[in-house]
């Protein structure tokens, strides 16, 4: 498609009160846009759309938004897809109301990629994140794309865990304008998505990022993805929509346990209950892929967790090993618990801690707290 020939679908998304849906019905009506926007009032209003919606696309008043909109577009090197392209995700056309148009900055190839979606709560515990980003960097180091939201929290985590040493790919799925990013400390992470995966919006050009329009981008990340996978999540969390729009779509749902007392852990583990599949590494998710799927994925030599624990202790300093041994993965330490527990003085703590940290293996939160890294 020329530039020219986005205009009329643009013009459909910049329609006020059409939506997805509706826009759907009327493509599946009328063929195409060209064809909507020279129908006759009679002909829009017997498809039993609203009448200002009706009045507005006859107007074709639209229209001249939409030129201004593309210019936009083009200007912010952003790539328009529409529903009837062959680089449109496929596995989202199936879903009851796929967004007709897409804006996509990054990489269009991997649309068409099997991924999985990893999401969960804003307000991540330590677990949750250390869980998030070992998911995305064993299941992107397998060839899968992780899909998420680019929200704070686990999303971020998920993203970066499937960009660093997985050296994968991943999608971002906004609920605003591609050229708006939020939150504004994911600058970095939008970055490199936009270098290394793909950024992916159905809403317009500077679309400010409204509490309404995350339900609705949610469709999307569960749309394209073979499977959902909830992290952590509270009660009433987006990331359970993510889940149950995947169980409409016949998508597989999965789930990783939390700690019954944590409010984040509500989500996965009543979703467990409901009968997503428990998840607590990567291969809970892969065996659930159809097997042609499982034979195209790349294969990965490991060790398991086990062994991994038993090589990293081999290669530490006594120091170290005597504070690796001290430290927890679901709860942190404080440097002057460390102190008391392993008989040393602060300064050869501190020391180690921070050779143990360099070497990947401890992670230190704020006030001086201390946490073992998930292998």
């Amino acid at each position: 498609m020329g530039p020219d020939q986005y205009l009329g679908w643009l013009a459909l998304a910049l329609t006020p009160g059409l939506g997805a849906r509706l826009t759907g019905k009327l493509l599946r009506e009328f063929g195409s846009p060209e064809a909507i926007f020279s129908a006759s009032l009679t002909a829009l209003e017997a498809q039993q759309i609203p009448a200002a919606v009706a009045q507005a696309i006859h107007s074709r008043q639209p229209m001249s938004a939409a030129a201004k909109e593309l210019s936009q577009a083009e200007a912010a090197k952003c790539r328009l897809i529409t529903w009837d392209e062959p680089v449109y995700p496929q596995l989202l056309r199936e879903i009851y109301d796929p967004p007709t148009l897409l804006y996509v900055k990054g990489n269009t190839e991997l649309l068409n990629r099997h991924a999985i979606a990893i999401v969960g709560t804003r307000r991540p515990t330590p677990y949750g994140n250390q869980m998030a980003e070992r998911l995305a960097r064993d299941l992107a180091a397998r060839g899968l794309v992780i899909v998420s939201g680019l929200a704070r929290g686990i999303d971020a985590t998920a993203h970066k865990g499937a960009l660093g040493p997985a050296q994968g790919t991943t999608a971002g799925v906004l609920g605003c304008g591609i050229d708006v990013i939020y939150p504004k400390e994911n600058r970095k992470i939008f970055g490199e998505i936009e270098q290394r995966g793909a950024i992916i919006s159905e809403f317009p050009m500077g679309t400010f990022p409204a509490p309404q329009n995350f339900p609705i981008r949610n469709r999307i990340i569960a749309g394209m993805a073979r499977g959902v996978v909830v992290v952590e999540g509270q009660q009433y969390s987006g990331s359970l929509i993510t889940a149950r729009l995947g169980m409409e779509f016949g998508r597989e749902v999965f789930a990783v346990p939390g700690n019954a007392t944590q409010p984040a852990s509500f989500g996965p583990n009543q979703l467990i209950k409901q009968g997503a599949k428990l998840v607590t590494g990567w291969e809970d998710v892969v065996e659930e892929l159809p097997t042609p799927i499982r034979a195209e994925l790349v294969p990965v030599e490991t060790t398991d967790g086990a062994q991994r624990a038993s090589l990293v202790e081999a290669s530490l300093a006594p120091a170290e090993k005597t504070l690796y041994a001290l430290l927890e993965v679901d709860s942190s330490k404080h440097v002057d618990e460390l102190v008391e527990q392993s008989k040393m003085n602060s300064s050869e703590v501190l020391s180690a801690l921070f050779e143990l940290e360099m070497k990947g293996l401890v992670q230190q939160l704020p006030g001086k707290q201390f946490l073992k890294v998930m292998l």
